[in-house]
């Protein structure tokens, strides 16, 4: 793979660009704020990294890393993505969201949701399952630290799965977007996979140095996972 689009310069989105560009992938990450804001981000990835517009990342490769809320996505370029794989990190928040009716009825997953936001756009879901200072402490760890990725679309999991793992993990397939709510926030497979202190962990999340999940531990997760009450959700 040679160029990735970010749309998204938060924590998740900088840290998938850290990893692309040590990979040597070159990459074009935009934010709401504007190239401007991304100057001293880029200069220090180096000659692979690119600030651009939000369009600018849309338009720059087939395939674009989309580390933004549900909330912004009434702001997303439709078009420009249009054609595109996007590879969806986020998940539903509601009191970041809004209350969002087929979301809270489990009438759709997130990644459904997302789906049905952006017309024409393939959607491959990963990265939301793990904090952005594991993504950086567990790539190319021994033995590898594996990610699950859903997805509709067979030759969309695999291209995203050939990026997943040039950035240092292995992948296991979760299954479609309509199973992707077994890694989504209070199933099994959400971020307290990677703690190394589970029952300290939601007290000094941000402090925990995370552990290597195996692909086949992860897989034992998602089959053990259930399905969380959304609509009672309070964060």
């Amino acid at each position: 793979m040679q160029n990735i689009g970010i749309i998204g310069s938060g924590a998740i989105g900088e840290a998938v660009a850290r990893l692309a560009v040590q990979a040597g992938i070159s990459v074009t990450i935009a934010n709401s704020r504007g190239p401007e804001s991304l100057r001293e981000l880029v200069q220090e990835l180096g000659e692979n990294a690119h600030a651009g517009t939000v369009e600018d990342a849309a338009g720059y490769s087939d395939l674009v890393v989309l580390a933004v809320p549900l909330s912004a996505y009434e702001a997303l370029p439709v078009e420009a993505l249009r054609g595109k794989l996007v590879v969806s990190t986020g998940n539903y928040y509601p009191h970041r969201d809004g209350r969002i009716a087929a979301l809270d009825s489990l009438e759709q997953t997130t990644a459904e949701h997302e789906k049905s936001l952006l017309p024409g756009v393939t959607i491959v879901k990963a990265f939301n399952n793990i904090l952005a200072h594991h993504i950086s402490a567990l790539a190319h760890s021994t033995p590898r630290t594996a990610l699950p990725l859903f997805s509709d679309d067979a030759a969309a999991h695999q291209k995203t799965s050939h990026l997943v793992q040039a950035l240092g993990f292995d992948t296991v397939n979760g299954g479609g977007l309509g199973e992707s709510w077994k890694a989504e926030p209070e199933s099994g497979g959400y971020t307290q996979t990677y703690a190394a202190d589970k029952e300290g962990f939601a007290e000094n999340f941000w402090e925990d140095p995370g552990r290597v999940v195996t692909a086949d531990e992860l897989q034992g997760v998602l089959d053990a996972s259930q399905r969380a009450d959304v609509a009672a959700r309070q964060f």
